[in-house]
């Protein structure tokens, strides 16, 4: 995919998982029951151990079927390491305007991590594809409505408590997509093996996503 491909995949999905996984094997189980659900992006973070070699493995298997991307990325060193390894997109939970050039050079789209308006224009000015409001739970839904409203053309994630609850009011306040981590996946519905549930919430998520669209 390139660059355009893999931004209009995100904003069709609605959704990007985020997997803190314990290992490689627990990754591949779980996109594959998170994928039967609809989602088909995911983000893999760099505190996932290991984390450059399943992005790498992920990569192989699934090509084009599923985006992965890394995630925390801190610093240019990283994303760069995330790139080569084969990550389709950079998240950071930061702002570090090195990190959105050299996404750009590398023609990745990057979505840092922002929380103020000031930030967010910042970002946008810099490069960026789109802006991760972290953490979304403190200003919820009503924030994503009032920074858009001076700043309609930022494209906005939120992430950070993102539940069932509030998915689809997101949505209709004007995010873009979704991040969600625990409240999707999480390590003890990995140990467990419960990829049945992890499909469930997936599917589960993507019916907000729609509902908060109108579909």
């Amino acid at each position: 995919m390139n660059k355009t491909e893999k931004l209009n995949l995100i904003r069709e999905t609605g959704v990007i998982a985020i997997m803190r996984a314990q290992s490689s094997d627990q990754l591949i189980a779980a996109a594959d029951a998170i994928q039967r659900g609809g989602v088909r992006v995911i983000e893999v973070t760099m505190t996932t151990p290991g984390a450059l070699e399943v992005i790498a493995e992920a990569t192989r298997r699934y090509g084009q079927g599923v985006l992965f991307g890394a995630g925390t990325v801190l610093d240019p060193e990283t994303a760069r390491a995330a790139i080569l390894a084969g990550a389709g997109f950079i998240v950071a939970p930061t702002l570090n305007l090195n990190v959105l050039a050299l996404c750009q050079r590398y023609g990745v789209p990057v979505i840092p991590g922002c929380f103020t308006p000031t930030e967010m224009l910042t970002a946008w000015e810099a490069g960026a594809d789109m802006i991760k409001l972290f953490p979304a739970e403190i200003g919820g839904p009503d924030l994503v409505k009032a920074i858009l409203a001076p700043l309609p053309q930022l494209e906005i994630i939120p992430v950070g408590g993102v539940t069932l609850e509030t998915a689809a009011e997101f949505i209709r306040k004007g995010a873009v997509a979704l991040g969600v981590g625990s409240n999707l996946i999480n390590q003890k519905l990995l140990d467990a093996g419960d990829m049945e549930e992890l499909t469930r919430r997936a599917a589960a998520f993507i019916a907000e996503v729609k509902k908060g669209r109108g579909r």
